[in-house]
C-alpha cells in the first residue's frame, strides 16, 4: 500500500489532505459542493460503497433534501438503477430528459417523476471504485455542461476519488452512515436589517400573498395577506410544512407541486380550493436556497391544472408523498426479482427506510411451519417468535389463519395477542402482514419498530397491499428457484464430476452460468487421460442458452470424450464430432477446442472448430494468445478438416482454455478482450491452478456484466524435481 501524498501533494489535486472525525466528511461535503457548481448542476448527491462491496449507501446530498432520493437509501451493486449501473459498468450514466429516464429505467422514473437531466459517474481512482457521484440539472441547460464528451463531471470524480483512496490509505477511511445528511446551503448575501425590513414591507403592499420556503418545504416568511389566504397565521406557520400544518393541504399532490419546483429548477404552477370554495393561484419559484411562492384568489374557471382539493379530513394519517413514492418504486422493483434471495433484500431494501422500522423478517409456509428466508435490522426478535413455528401455534393462527395483517402499536397490545411473547429491548411495534395466494398461507412478512407507532388507516392499506406484491414475488422467485436447482442438476450432470488427477499436470475448471435465464447452456469442458504420458483436453460452446442446448452438448462432449480415449488426433477427434453433429441435423453450431496433452516430449497438439484460441503463459511470466488456425464451427460442412498446431509446453508453463463469456465484454474488440486476458495472467503471481481458475472468474464477474456461460480449464506442467 503506498503511502498517502502529503498536504501539498493533495491540494495540488484539488482537495484538502485526508483529515480525522467530522473534518473527513466536511472535505466530501466541499468536494461535493465543488462539483456541483463546476459541472453548473443545481443539485448533487454522493454514494459510498458499503464494506461489503456489494452496495451504494447515500451519504450526503446538496441543493436537494436526501428524503426526496430515499429510494436510493441502499441501492444494490447488483440493481439496475442509475447509481449501480455507473459502478459495475464503470461509466458515464448520462439521462438528459425525464423521458430518457423512464425509458431506460423506469423504476427510477416512478419514484422521481419529474422534470430534470441527470448524470450517475463512478469515482474511481484506477480499476478500485469508491462509490457513485450523481449531479441534477434543469432539463433545458445541460446539453453543454454534462454530455459524456464533458470532463467536468470526469474532473469531480477524481477529485472525489483521490479524496477517498488516501483517506483509505491514511487509515481513516469514509464510511457511509447511518443516516444521509443534507448540506445547509450557504448565505450568498448578507442583508443589512434595513434593507430585509424595507423588503419585508415591499411584500406586504403588494395585493397577492408572497411567502419562502426553504428546500424541506418549511415556511421561512409570510406576508400577513400570504397567511390569511392560506387560513392560518403567521407564528403557527413559520417553521412548518403547509401539507403538515394547513389540513386542506394534506392530499399528495401539493406535496408533488413544491418537489417539482425543487427538483427541476423550473417555476411551477397550479391551483387549489380551500373549504368551502375558495379557490387560489399558486406560483412557485425555486433557487439554490429555496422557493418563492405568490399566492392570489382566482376565479373556478381557472382550475385546467388544478392540485386535488381537499374537502375535508382525510381518515386516519395522510400518508407522505415519499412514502408513496417509494410504494411505487417497490411495485416496480419487486417485478425484476428473479430468486427468494432477490425478494428479500429487495423487501428489506425498500420497507426498512420507508416505513423507519428497525428490523424486517420474511418467513415462507413450509411443510406446515414457518421456515426464516432472511432477515435484515438490528434484533432478532421475530426470528425468535416465528421460525419453527406451525401453521396451528398460536403465534401463527392470528396472523395466518384468516389472512388478516395484525397491527401493534405497542408492546403491551403484542402480550395481550401472545402472552408468551419476549420482551426484546430496542422493540416498540410490530406490523404482521400474511402473504396468502389462492386462499393458501405463502409466508408471513414482520416489521419491527424501535418506539410505539400508531398505524393509520391509509399506512395499514399501503403495508396490506405491499404484502399482496411480495406474495406475488415469492411465488414467481420460488418457481424460478425450483426451475434454477432442476437446471444447476442437469448441468452438473452433463459435465465431469471431477477432473482426473494425472501425474505432472496441476489442474483446475470452472463453470459458470449466465446471469439470466435457467442458468444452464451449452459450454463444457472434458479433460481425458488416455495413458500414463498422455491427457486430452477439450473445451467448447454449444449455441443457446437452454435444455436443448445442454442435451447437445452432452452428446457433443460424450463423443469427443470417446475418440480421444481411444486416441484419435486433435484433427480426427473434430472431424468425427462434426459427422456426428451434422447427421444429428440439431439445427445448431458448436465451438470446440481439442488439445492433446503429450507429458513425455513436453508438446501440446491443438486443433479447433471456430474456437477462441488458447492462451499460453511461459515459465517466465510472460502470456501470448496462440494462433491456432481455425477450422469450421461444428455441424455445418461434413467434410470439414481440422488443422493441427504442435506447441512446446516447458515445465511451469499454464495452459488456459476458456468459452468466449469469459474475455466477451459490450463494447470491446474481441481480439482486445483476449490480450487483456493474457495480461491478465502474465501479472498474477505462481499459484495453483485452482486459486488462479477463482481469480479469473470473480475478476470477470466483477469488471463487467456477463450475459453468456463460462467456462474456464487452466493446465499447469509441473516443474522438474
Amino acid at each position: 500500500m503506498s503511502a498517502a501524498p502529503d498536504d501539498g501533494a493533495a491540494r495540488a489535486y484539488g482537495y484538502a489532505p485526508p483529515a480525522a472525525g467530522s473534518a473527513r466528511r466536511a472535505e466530501l461535503d466541499r468536494l461535493l459542493d465543488l462539483a456541483v457548481r463546476d459541472t453548473g448542476g443545481h443539485a448533487g448527491a454522493v454514494f459510498l460503497l458499503a464494506a461489503d462491496g456489494q452496495a451504494l449507501r447515500l451519504e450526503v446530498t446538496t441543493g436537494m433534501p436526501a428524503e426526496y432520493l430515499a429510494p436510493w437509501l441502499g441501492v444494490g451493486l447488483a440493481s439496475l438503477d442509475p447509481v449501480a449501473v455507473a459502478v459495475r459498468e464503470r461509466r458515464l450514466v448520462w439521462l438528459s430528459e425525464h423521458q430518457e429516464l423512464a425509458r431506460r429505467y423506469p423504476r427510477t422514473a416512478i419514484a422521481l417523476p419529474y422534470h430534470f437531466a441527470v448524470a450517475a459517474a463512478p469515482i474511481l481512482t484506477g480499476t478500485t471504485a469508491w462509490g457513485t457521484l450523481l449531479l441534477f440539472w434543469p432539463c433545458c441547460d445541460t446539453a453543454e455542461l454534462a454530455s459524456p464528451g464533458s470532463d467536468r463531471v470526469g474532473l469531480a470524480c477524481r477529485r472525489l476519488g483521490r479524496f477517498l483512496r488516501d483517506a483509505a490509505q491514511a487509515g481513516r477511511p469514509v464510511t457511509p452512515g447511518t443516516l444521509p445528511r443534507t448540506l445547509p446551503r450557504p448565505f450568498t448575501r448578507e442583508w443589512d436589517p434595513a434593507v430585509a425590513r424595507a423588503a419585508a414591507d415591499f411584500a406586504e403592499r403588494l395585493p397577492e400573498g408572497n411567502c419562502s420556503l426553504d428546500l424541506e418545504g418549511r415556511f421561512t416568511y409570510l406576508s400577513a395577506t400570504a397567511a390569511d389566504l392560506l387560513g392560518g397565521s403567521i407564528p403557527d406557520l413559520l417553521g412548518k410544512r403547509p401539507w403538515q400544518t394547513l389540513p386542506w393541504s394534506i392530499d399528495p399532490a401539493f406535496e408533488d407541486r413544491f418537489r417539482a419546483a425543487v427538483v427541476s429548477r423550473q417555476p411551477v404552477s397550479f391551483t387549489a380550493m380551500v373549504p368551502p370554495n375558495r379557490w387560489l393561484a399558486f406560483e412557485l419559484y425555486p433557487d439554490a436556497s429555496g422557493v418563492s411562492a405568490r399566492i392570489s384568489p382566482t376565479a373556478p374557471a381557472h382550475t385546467s391544472r388544478a392540485a386535488p382539493a381537499g374537502t375535508g379530513t382525510p381518515w386516519g394519517e395522510p400518508i407522505p408523498l415519499g412514502q408513496l413514492y417509494q410504494v411505487l418504486h417497490l411495485a416496480a422493483t419487486l417485478s425484476e426479482a428473479v430468486g427468494v434471495g432477490d425478494v428479500v433484500d429487495l423487501v428489506a431494501d425498500e420497507m426498512l427506510p420507508t416505513f423507519r422500522a428497525r428490523t424486517l423478517a420474511l418467513f415462507t409456509a413450509e411443510d406446515g411451519g414457518l421456515r426464516l428466508i432472511g432477515c435484515r435490522g438490528y434484533n432478532p426478535y421475530p426470528v425468535e417468535l416465528f421460525d419453527g413455528a406451525t401453521l396451528t401455534s398460536p403465534a401463527a393462527v392470528g396472523t395466518l389463519a384468516d389472512g388478516v395483517p395484525n397491527f401493534f402499536a405497542t408492546f403491551e397490545e403484542v402480550v395481550r395477542t401472545y402472552p408468551l411473547a419476549p420482551r426484546q429491548d430496542g422493540l416498540q411495534a410490530w406490523a404482521y402482514l400474511p402473504l396468502i395466494a389462492s386462499g393458501r398461507p405463502v409466508g408471513l412478512c414482520v416489521l419491527a419498530f424501535d418506539r410505539p407507532h400508531q398505524f393509520s388507516g391509509n399506512q395499514r392499506t399501503v403495508l396490506t397491499a405491499l404484502a399482496g406484491l411480495i406474495t406475488q414475488a415469492l411465488e414467481r422467485a420460488r418457481l424460478y428457484d425450483t426451475s434454477k436447482e432442476l437446471a444447476q442438476i442437469l448441468q452438473a450432470a452433463m459435465l465431469p464430476d471431477s477432473l482426473p488427477d494425472l501425474p505432472g499436470l496441476d489442474v483446475a475448471a470452472r463453470y459458470l452460468p449466465s446471469v439470466r435465464g435457467m442458468d444452464i447452456g451449452g459450454d463444457f469442458y472434458d479433460l481425458v487421460r488416455v495413458d500414463d504420458t498422455t491427457a486430452a483436453a477439450v473445451i467448447g460452446d454449444v449455441q443457446g442458452h437452454n435444455v436443448t442446448a445442454a442435451a447437445l452438448m452432452g452428446r457433443c462432449r460424450l463423443s469427443i470424450r470417446s475418440q480421444a480415449a481411444a486416441g484419435a488426433t486433435p484433427a480426427q477427434a473434430l472431424a468425427q464430432a462434426n459427422r456426428q453433429l451434422v447427421d444429428l441435423d440439431p439445427g445448431r453450431f458448436v465451438s470446440c477446442l481439442y488439445a492433446q496433452l503429450d507429458l513425455a516430449h513436453r508438446r501440446a497438439l491443438l486443433a479447433t472448430a471456430g474456437h477462441p484460441p488458447p492462451i499460453l503463459r511461459h515459465p517466465d511470466g510472460h502470456a501470448e494468445v496462440l494462433r491456432v488456425p481455425p477450422g469450421v464451427l461444428l455441424g455445418i460442412d461434413p467434410d470439414a478438416d481440422y488443422p493441427t498446431t504442435e506447441i512446446p509446453l516447458a515445465p511451469g508453463s499454464v495452459l488456459a482454455l476458456y468459452t468466449d463469456g469469459l474475455v466477451e465484454t459490450p463494447e470491446v474488440d474481441l481480439d482486445d478482450a483476449m490480450a487483456g486476458l493474457a495480461d491478465q495472467l502474465a501479472r498474477t503471481r505462481p499459484q495453483p491452478m485452482d486459486q488462479l481458475a477463482t481469480y479469473l472468474i470473480d475478476h470477470a464477474r466483477q469488471t463487467a456484466p456477463r450475459t453468456d456461460d463460462i467456462a474456464l480449464l487452466l493446465i499447469r506442467l509441473a516443474t522438474a524435481g
